[in-house]
């Protein structure tokens, strides 16, 4: 512990910092889709999922690996100003895009933070750029594909099944079934994005010096990771689970149940082989998939292609970001004490840019009703898909 200077333990509360806004970005991922067919009220909704993201991060460590000696070289002369740059780059695209309401990935904010501050403190020689390609760029393509077309799947044949039956009836199970899709889908979350925030303060007690290279996160760093992104969800990002649940289609219990359980397989199997991918891709993914697989299968496609955007621009934006944070740092003490200023002013800022407009557990399903869906009056692309 001795190694524990002042500046490590600055980075490690801005990764922990980091967490928390992780937590609250991505709590839409778990239960938007819940709380918008009335399987869960918002507040049971968001304390479940805390409880589950803080449990799940206790059940693997392979994606902590993949970030604290994957994607960063450890030896490569990685030292805490960097890996402090590459968190507050991260903390500043989560507060804008959870600020304007857009499920981009926390993940990609954190892994675009890391590679662009250490291509300016380090050098192209400290980033792992087959690790990238492997374990994060092509997951990002594929896991919101695989989750849409189980999804579309598993909600066509839920609609094929329920053909008939008393929709009072089929309602009410389907939304008793979406209280356990649900919690998977937040345990396997905790699975995946807990341990992003283990493998940067692993990397960061590596760089110092306090653990040896290639070393698993010790029982305290995954305690206060779990801990802090299940305080993130349990705040509930009541903006951006608006978006998910309402603004990309209308969402019925089936259609939520199938979703949900599309992700967790999706999230679970990822985990399980080190990838770190975007939960949000795979949620997002699985809500697409349920609104294309409906009877009527019809999409807020516009809502869609704004989420897109934020996905595309989420890794560069990050790395630009951080890249500048990781050249300031890199003057002194009084370089790391700039963006330690800089990146609370964005935060207040945020802060107070969202209370002109709040959206809370009270508004949350009510207010701020998204623009109709297409009518079935609306012409038709040959499969059916509302253009």
């Amino acid at each position: 512990m001795e190694h524990i200077t002042f500046l490590v333990a600055v980075v490690i509360i801005t990764a922990l910092a980091f967490d928390f806004t992780n937590g609250f970005h991505d709590t839409a991922n778990a239960m938007a889709t819940s709380i918008a067919t009335g399987a869960l009220r918002p507040k049971v909704a968001v304390a479940i999922s805390a409880v589950l993201n803080l449990a799940g991060a206790f059940l693997s460590v392979e994606v902590a690996k993949t970030i604290s000696g994957g994607i960063i070289d450890e030896s490569a002369g990685v030292h805490p100003e960097i890996i402090f740059a590459a968190l507050a780059g991260a903390i500043l695209w989560n507060l804008l895009t959870w600020l304007l309401g857009l499920p981009s990935s926390s993940s990609h904010a954190l892994y675009g933070g890391l590679i662009g501050a250490t291509l300016v403190g380090v050098g192209v020689h400290g980033v792992h750029f087959d690790t990238v390609v492997t374990k994060i760029l092509i997951p990002a393509l594929a896991s919101p594909v695989v989750a849409g077309l189980a999804s579309w799947g598993a909600t066509r044949l839920a609609y094929r099944i329920t053909r008939g039956g008393s929709a009072a009836t089929t309602g009410r199970g389907f939304r008793m079934g979406q209280v356990a899709s649900s919690s998977l889908v937040s345990l396997a979350h905790g699975t995946n994005d807990a341990q992003k925030t283990m493998g940067v303060i692993t990397l960061t007690l590596i760089s110092a010096g306090a653990l040896g290279a290639g070393a698993n996160p010790p029982l305290w760093v995954v305690l206060s990771a779990g801990s802090a992104i299940a305080l993130g969800t349990w705040m509930g990002g009541w903006r951006i689970i608006r978006t998910m649940g309402k603004g990309l289609t209308d969402i019925e219990p089936r259609q939520g149940f199938s979703s949900e359980t599309a992700a967790t397989a999706v999230i679970l199997a990822s985990s399980h082989m080190g990838f770190g991918l975007s939960t949000t891709h795979v949620c997002t993914g699985g809500v697409l998939g349920a609104g294309l697989g409906a009877p009527e299968a019809r999409v807020r496609w516009s809502v869609a292609r704004r989420m897109a955007y934020a996905w595309l621009m989420t890794l560069p934006a990050a790395a630009a970001v951080s890249g500048g944070a990781a050249w300031i740092a890199g003057r002194g003490d009084a370089g790391v004490v700039v963006v330690g200023v800089l990146l609370i002013a964005g935060a207040t800022a945020a802060r107070v840019i969202s209370r002109r407009r709040p959206v809370h557990s009270g508004n949350v399903v009510t207010d701020g009703e998204p623009a109709p869906l297409p009518t079935p009056a609306t012409p038709l692309a040959p499969t059916g898909i509302a253009a």
